[in-house]
């Protein structure tokens, strides 16, 4: 059977293998509690076989993209810095995992990181989550990514300081 890990980010990861479901991770992948938090994924998917999948979810276009002048400047500067920090992490995921020995696939999406973590872990039926921790002080009043999935009850969620 396939166990699917997954971990998200500013950049998502998300890993995937030989279990008997699929887990999704959620992280910061750019921050030190993403960075231990796909360590930690990573490890996971190594130890059960499984394959990991890395989320990265971007923002989406700013208000600024939409003002009339210098908006399609912001949009272009805004999708050229996405593909960069895609582009970067994809070759970081390829590189670890294969330094490691596990199979990974990377994701580069857009939106809200709940809704994009929550979506990519129903589409690869992921079992778990493992995401990092927030260090944001408004999190304790408006929840962070990982309280949300943990309320969203609809896997594990391992939430790595």
């Amino acid at each position: 059977m396939d166990l699917d890990v997954t971990c998200a980010s500013a950049a998502r990861w998300h890993s995937a293998g030989g279990g008997q479901g699929d887990q999704l991770g959620g992280q910061d992948a750019i921050r030190g509690r993403s960075l231990r938090a796909g360590a930690y994924a990573a490890g996971l998917a190594r130890r059960q076989r499984a394959r990991l999948v890395v989320v990265y979810v971007g923002p989406v276009a700013s208000l600024a993209a939409a003002m009339p002048g210098a908006g399609g400047a912001v949009a272009v500067a805004q999708d050229e810095a996405f593909d960069q920090i895609s582009d970067g992490l994809r070759r970081q995921v390829d590189g670890q995992a294969r330094e490691r020995g596990i199979a990974a696939t990377f994701v580069a999406r857009r939106g809200d990181p709940f809704s994009e973590l929550r979506r990519v872990a129903g589409e690869v039926r992921a079992e778990a989550v493992v995401v990092g921790a927030s260090a944001k002080a408004g999190h304790r009043l408006v929840g962070s990514v990982a309280v949300r999935l943990v309320r969203a009850g609809e896997w594990p969620v391992n939430v790595v300081p």
